[in-house]
């Protein structure tokens, strides 16, 4: 089971607007989100703060139901802040995120430390109004979601087989499975726990299709290599299905995969309003590798991975979905569920043990 204690959702009731804290160190961006956000009926900003350490001194005060975070910030920078509350006053924290490597990076341990979403900051005032409206829709998305208690001196547990400087892969062959990961809301947190945990000889190629906009795979992935048996990158166009590698779709990218087992990247229309999104990868896979496919559906919202994991179940695969009981949004996992289409519904801390019977016994049993 998934070591992380589950703390309050702090849930606002239907009727009642969404109560939101504002932490930013820029007074034009704390005043351009209040005055958005305040159009908002759903929503109602009860405060804002300039820094870390003013916004933990009004948490307990205030007790809003959704914090937007600044991600970098003097005194107590949001890393920093993120630890605190989630520590002390778990609730569904927003990152604001540059878009600068920096700010990737940032952002990707902000999310596996148990921030729910975060969202891109505008890099002109042409694009603050697109931008300021994705700010309110996933406040009020967020404001749904689950959190747990994390104590702010968490380590990140050992991987399952000891890094070594240089992992090992090889070409698939025709018994290898091959994996495909999907993920969407809390998706990096989930995937922080289950790919440390798979052993550096799993026979099998793995994919992870993780809702991601252009610029944060990449960190992702470096993040996810840094701490796994196996070898993690953000996929390129003519990368290969390997065993022992994982390759990370790159986001505002499709990724498929053609009868060689090579890797394709494109940019045709979002599927379910994203890009990448799961169906287009595991439908591939599943058209391609059929009985052999192992599909994985985890926390997010949506039913992105409903059509590629009935595809993958027809075709004599594999497919686990993760329970309601560990996701941050039921959504994608639960779309799955009622399709009748999943083999296995567990627990987040139970996935990668399954995956791993899974690939071993290479049936649905």
């Amino acid at each position: 089971m998934d070591s992380l204690q589950r703390g309050a959702q702090n849930q606002p009731a239907a009727s009642s607007p969404i109560r939101v804290l504002v932490v930013d160190d820029s007074a034009f961006m704390r005043f351009t989100i209040q005055k958005y956000l305040s159009e908002s009926p759903e929503i109602q900003v009860v405060g804002t703060a300039r820094d870390g350490i003013e916004a933990l001194e009004l948490i307990p005060r205030l007790q809003p139901d959704v914090v937007t975070l600044d991600v970098e910030m003097p005194r107590l920078d949001g890393l920093s802040t993120l630890r605190e509350i989630m520590s002390d006053h778990p609730r569904p924290v927003i990152m604001l995120s540059s878009l600068t490597s920096e700010g990737a990076l940032e952002t990707v341990q902000a999310l596996t430390l148990g921030a729910v979403d975060f969202i891109a900051k505008p890099t002109n005032k042409a694009n603050m109004a697109s931008i300021m409206a994705e700010v309110s829709t996933k406040i009020i998305r967020s404001s749904q979601a689950k959190v747990w208690v994390v104590p702010r001196n968490r380590v990140i547990p050992p991987p399952a087989v000891p890094l070594s400087t240089s992992k090992s892969t090889r070409p698939l062959r025709t018994t290898d499975r091959v994996l495909v990961i999907g993920s969407s809301t809390g998706g990096p947190r989930a995937l922080n726990i289950v790919l440390p945990a798979l052993p550096e000889n799993l026979p099998a190629a793995v994919l992870v299709i993780q809702h991601m906009p252009v610029g944060f795979t990449r960190s992702l992935a470096e993040r996810l290599d840094h701490i796994s048996a196996l070898a993690v990158k953000e996929a390129e166009p003519g990368d290969h299905l390997e065993v022992g590698k994982v390759l990370v779709a790159p986001g505002g990218f499709h990724m498929t995969i053609d009868e060689n087992g090579q890797i394709g990247l494109n940019q045709n229309p979002p599927v379910h309003g994203v890009r990448p999104a799961v169906d287009v990868t595991m439908t591939a896979v599943a058209r391609q590798f059929g009985s052999r496919t192992v599909a994985v559906i985890l926390t997010g919202m949506g039913s992105d991975g409903t059509n590629g994991a009935a595809l993958v179940h027809s075709a004599g695969g594999f497919v686990i979905a993760e329970a309601e009981s560990s996701c941050v949004v039921w959504g994608m996992p639960r779309s799955v569920i009622e399709a009748g289409v999943a083999d296995l519904v567990v627990p987040l801390g139970d996935v990668a043990r399954e995956i791993e019977k899974a690939v071993s016994a290479g049936s649905n049993g």
